[in-house]
């Protein structure tokens, strides 16, 4: 095994590694939330309670699923998926953004009958503390899918860190929407329920947005793919680049492209022209796999989109 593939595999086991603890923090979190959030709406009989327990109980099941899906996508290649299974990650954003519009339509309805006919909240002493404590659990959540996200460009955990992030604003307004029931302000319960569903609606078009873009196999980025023309441009020997094709599933990208090198050159030397800008592109990149096809210029037509080496 090459030092490139070792380095691979060593970032794969990384990946596997944190994106199933976040997957798995998620679910817990998810879980104890419910359970807190349910016997405080038994207890106080808020609209903003029993919306926040329902969001909790939607991001609960997102987040099962989530831990289901990735089972597969982290799996690595095999005989039928040669390139892996990543883009089953995308098909868990998709899944957990219907559940977020889901949840932000029931929030709404719920939000809009509390403001039409308010009522009196009782209890509101243990909905604050139970809301309190809420926060800080998923606080403590969204730090480590941050921390994930940074290390993993995890779409699935993106997916799962909007839900949760929704929740800190979500329990936030419950906490201000219990405090202004207390006789302050009676619309207060269903106003705030109503501002986070319309959150949670602009949340899951994003998600939609994301995942659908990785499943249609979307470029990688400008700094990306100039990074991949740089190195390869770099090499005195090399005459230009074009048809350069980026792609990326999981945390796996693929790179392919035509090398233009002069009509004279060997085969043997093309060849290690090829094998030294695929190591660095490969080093650069960590998980990714590079296809690198070899032309004599003089066969590069004139429409070719090309980028020429100037030097």
């Amino acid at each position: 095994m090459s030092k490139n593939e070792i380095k691979s595999s060593t970032v794969n086991q990384h990946y596997n590694f944190w994106v199933k603890f976040a997957a798995i923090a998620a679910t817990s979190t998810a879980l104890f939330l419910v359970v807190i959030k349910l016997f405080a709406w038994f207890e106080t009989g808020a609209s903003a309670m029993l919306a926040s327990t329902t969001d909790s109980l939607l991001d609960l099941f997102a987040s099962l699923m989530n831990v289901i899906i990735l089972r597969f996508a982290l799996a690595p290649a095999d005989n039928e998926h040669k390139f892996g299974h990543g883009k089953a990650e995308s098909l868990a954003g998709l899944t957990q953004s219907a559940f977020v519009l889901g949840s932000a339509i029931l929030l709404i309805i719920n939000g809009i009958d509390r403001f039409i006919t308010p009522k009196p909240i009782m209890q509101t002493n243990i909905g604050i503390i139970v809301t309190i404590i809420a926060i800080f659990a998923t606080l403590a959540l969204v730090l480590l899918q941050k921390k994930v996200i940074k290390a993993t460009s995890s779409v699935a955990i993106s997916a799962d860190a909007m839900h949760y992030q929704s929740d800190l604003i979500l329990n936030i307004g419950v906490l201000l929407a219990l405090y202004l029931s207390q006789g302050i302000w009676l619309k207060a319960d269903g106003l705030f329920t109503i501002l986070v569903g319309c959150y949670l609606l602009w949340g899951a078009g994003n998600i939609i947005w994301q995942s659908v873009q990785h499943l249609m196999d979307h470029q990688l980025t400008d700094e990306e793919e100039q990074q991949i023309l740089s190195i390869a441009l770099k090499n005195p020997l090399v005459l230009g680049v074009h048809d350069l094709r980026t792609r990326q599933a999981g945390p796996q990208r693929f790179v392919q492209f035509h090398l233009e090198l002069d009509d004279n050159l060997s085969l043997f030397k093309a060849h290690a022209i090829g094998e030294l800008i695929e190591e660095e592109i490969m080093q650069k990149f960590s998980s990714c796999e590079v296809f690198i096809h070899h032309d004599p210029v003089s066969t590069v037509g004139d429409s070719v989109d090309r980028t020429v080496n100037l030097e």
